[in-house]
């Protein structure tokens, strides 16, 4: 690994998004700090070539901690706080609210504050370079019909989740935190993430998983609810454009340009596993199974990052069906990973959410 050229703080760091993040910024030379709570879904499986690199540090520990924070800060003096750390699946928040309230809103307001005191003892010259940067989602938009046009950084938030809530309540905290304080910071709303090392609650992984065991692919409702997805390294290119080059108190939507009903996806998954590891009993899509709706289901998503393309340059470099097939290939050539993931705890949630579908 290159020698480190700058320190970021990484809260979520071994989660599916943050740990991608992590990976890219120590093969671009940043010194990393990973700081995870290590839920269900933080796995430091997902950051296992980095076991013996002195230049990444990980500490497991919560954004809610007011003290860790304070002593983090101010024994690696990092110069750019990402925060990844949150909950975030629409059907458990659905199932249990006050946790994503406690990390998502509580946590966030916690790491503010402790971030703001020590941003505030720091000289000019470096309150002026640091950056503290909110990752969120285009849930906080609320839902599109056919043929609106896409959410931009203007459309109103209108949540209609309990975890798209928290995330809101979390995005106004930070904006607050910037015109009250003058603390530097960014907030990107994110479209669906896939790529490898996803935790397999959400839909891609969920299906690829499923097919390879022989069960039901669920299918929410008709599957006509519409997503943009986005890979997981378009997401983390476009968070580090945007730490580099916007200024504070900006947002940025980032999109694939990838919209996708849910069908559309999980038949895509079949078509590919048709091909890479063929069902004797047949094609991979008969196993689809129409499920019935979750509550308040959105229907339709899409993001509109021409701001972040203009502005800053960016534009994502995959395309969905083919970083679809490399997901897919992931999860085949990765079965330990799988295996070690799927803990009791994953399955006695999944039969919460799915058994009286």
């Amino acid at each position: 690994m290159a020698t480190a050229s700058r320190t970021v703080l990484v809260t979520g760091g071994a989660g599916f998004i943050g740990s991608c993040y992590v990976l890219s910024r120590r093969a671009a030379g940043e010194r990393v700090i990973i700081l995870d709570k290590l839920t269900y879904s933080g796995n430091l499986e997902n950051l296992a070539s980095l076991q013996n690199d002195p230049e990444a540090v990980f500490v497991h520990g919560d954004i809610g901690d007011a003290d860790l924070i304070a002593r983090l800060l101010q024994s690696y003096q990092p110069d750019a706080i990402v925060n990844f750390a949150a909950e975030s699946h629409v059907d458990r928040s659905i199932l249990d609210p006050d946790a994503f309230i406690r990390t998502n809103v509580l946590g966030t307001c916690t790491l503010l504050r402790s971030v703001l005191a020590w941003w505030q003892k720091l000289d000019e010259i470096r309150q002026q370079t640091f950056r503290f940067l909110h990752v969120s989602t285009d849930e906080v938009y609320g839902t599109l019909h056919l043929g609106d046009p896409a959410f931009s950084e203007t459309t109103a938030y209108a949540p209609n989740s309990p975890y798209s809530a928290s995330k809101a309540a979390s995005d106004h905290f930070v904006r607050a935190y910037h015109e009250t304080y003058g603390l530097p910071t960014l907030i990107t709303n994110c479209s669906n993430n896939y790529g490898p090392r996803q935790f397999p609650e959400k839909l891609i992984p969920l299906v690829i998983l499923n097919a390879l065991a022989r069960k039901p692919l669920p299918v929410y409702g008709t599957g006509e609810n519409i997503r943009d997805w986005l890979h997981v390294e378009d997401h983390c290119e476009a968070i580090a454009t945007v730490l580099k080059g916007a200024v504070p108190g900006s947002c940025y939507n980032i999109g694939g340009r990838s919209e996708r009903t849910n069908l559309e996806v999980v038949r895509g998954i079949c078509h590919v596993l048709d091909e890479l590891r063929p069902y004797s009993e047949g094609p991979y899509a008969s196993l689809i199974s129409f499920v019935t709706d979750r509550p308040g289901h959105d229907f339709r998503y899409a993001i509109d990052a021409s701001k972040l393309e203009r502005e800053l340059g960016w534009t994502p470099k995959w395309q969905f069906e083919e970083g679809l097939r490399q997901t897919v290939q992931w999860y085949l050539d990765n079965a330990a990973w799988v295996e070690h993931v799927q803990s009791g705890e994953y399955r006695s949630w999944l039969e919460r959410n799915y058994a009286r579908r």
